[in-house]
């Protein structure tokens, strides 16, 4: 064990933890309606919660399990035969499972931001959990834990390269964000602005402190390459913030508070599959484009697909995720053949099990909420609470 990459990686998965709770529930808190405010906060928090519990008794044991290459087997289910002094590389395995807990949280909670105002409470369970096991674990385990993908597989000696997770986080989270949009349709009012523009920047800027975790953390060292991956991060972050907006103010004539921080999201997300690959320049340019790039396919799929991805999830996660998987054979730090083959293989996969997973569930359950609780909000009709007292 090394003391110096362990005490990183306890902070490192703080940081990935921060961003779920609360980043992630106050940035897509802020953009809904007041009266839905608080049906956003308990899904993001149960699906924390509920995640959790799931990576100790079989996600992680199918994601770094050593079955096979399609699966990781159920050798290390409620981490049987790990304790405090077993490694995992210079850390205790413990650590490494704690920290690929909270990058299995915020996936699923990811897409969250696809079908709220709508959904009913039970799906929002039942599908992040088959989905976590039957998706993002068996994705995890093919490019990260040593499967048909990772190094010496079907790509060759090195592999298909994804740093921290453009692939298995935001390629998987954006496709499936689609597929249940689609699925559940769109909302009965879908052109409302964000209640709480302010909770949007607060969550953006949690989001940006604990995406240093994120990517940094990734190295599994104290490093160099962890400490290049936070400050490309940080460069892709802010010039996509400043593309976002300047581009906004092109096409609308005025740069949003929304649009600024959407812009830091999108930054965020391109990089992070390069994060461990390329230097600041890259990374700037990286950056730039990623603001127009996902700004204008959020704005493609709003105007011309008939698909209520509500808060863009597709737009800024999945297209982020994969140009920034792109960018790594762009620079050379990967093959195109493993970079696109990995993109195809995962993307195919992550459409055809996710719906597969949204079909099963209609047959046996209520996707969406009865129209009287969509009009008049889920925070008091599913959660029995309001985020604001009207009368105070």
């Amino acid at each position: 064990m090394n003391a110096a990459d362990t005490a990183w990686i306890m902070v490192a998965t703080a940081l990935v933890l921060f961003m779920s709770l609360p980043g992630l529930a106050l940035f897509y808190g802020g953009l809904v309606r007041a009266r839905n405010v608080l049906s956003v906060f308990t899904q993001v928090f149960a699906i924390a919660a509920l995640m959790s519990i799931l990576w100790l008794a079989i996600g992680y044991s199918v994601a770094f399990g050593t079955a096979n290459g399609f699966w990781g087997g159920l050798g290390k289910a409620f981490l049987i035969g790990v304790d405090a002094d077993t490694l995992w590389g210079s850390l205790p395995e413990v650590l490494f499972f704690a920290f690929q807990m909270t990058f299995a949280a915020i996936t699923p909670a990811l897409i969250v931001g696809a079908y709220v105002e709508r959904v009913s409470f039970g799906f929002v369970l039942a599908f992040s959990a088959l989905w976590m096991v039957l998706v993002y674990a068996p994705v995890t385990h093919w490019i990260w834990g040593g499967g048909f993908m990772a190094d010496g597989g079907i790509f060759g000696a090195t592999g298909a390269h994804d740093f921290a997770g453009g692939i298995v986080v935001h390629e998987t989270a954006g496709l499936a964000a689609l597929v249940v949009a689609y699925v559940l349709g769109p909302r009965k009012n879908r052109h409302t602005p964000p209640h709480n523009p302010g909770y949007v920047m607060i969550g953006a800027g949690m989001l940006w402190v604990g995406w240093f975790g994120f990517n940094g953390g990734s190295a599994l060292a104290a490093d160099g390459t962890a400490a290049m991956a936070i400050t490309v991060t940080h460069i892709s972050a802010a010039a996509a913030s400043l593309s976002w907006a300047a581009w906004e103010r092109v096409k609308h004539g005025k740069a949003s508070l929304v649009g600024l921080v959407t812009g830091t999201i999108a930054g965020l997300a391109t990089i992070t599959p390069a994060s461990g690959y390329v230097g600041p320049l890259p990374a700037l340019l990286i950056g730039a484009i990623a603001g127009v790039l996902c700004q204008e396919i959020v704005g493609l799929i709003r105007s011309k697909a008939r698909i209520d991805d509500t808060l863009d999830v597709f737009g800024v996660h999945g297209v982020g995720g994969i140009f920034g998987t792109i960018m790594v054979a762009v620079f050379g730090a990967g093959t195109w053949a493993a970079q696109l083959g990995a993109l195809a293989i995962v993307g195919l996969f992550t459409v055809v099990v996710t719906a597969a997973i949204v079909v099963g569930l209609r047959l046996v359950m209520a996707l969406r909420v009865d129209l009287e609780t969509e009009t008049n909000g889920l925070d008091l009709m599913v959660h029995g609470e309001r985020a604001y007292d009207m009368n105070s």
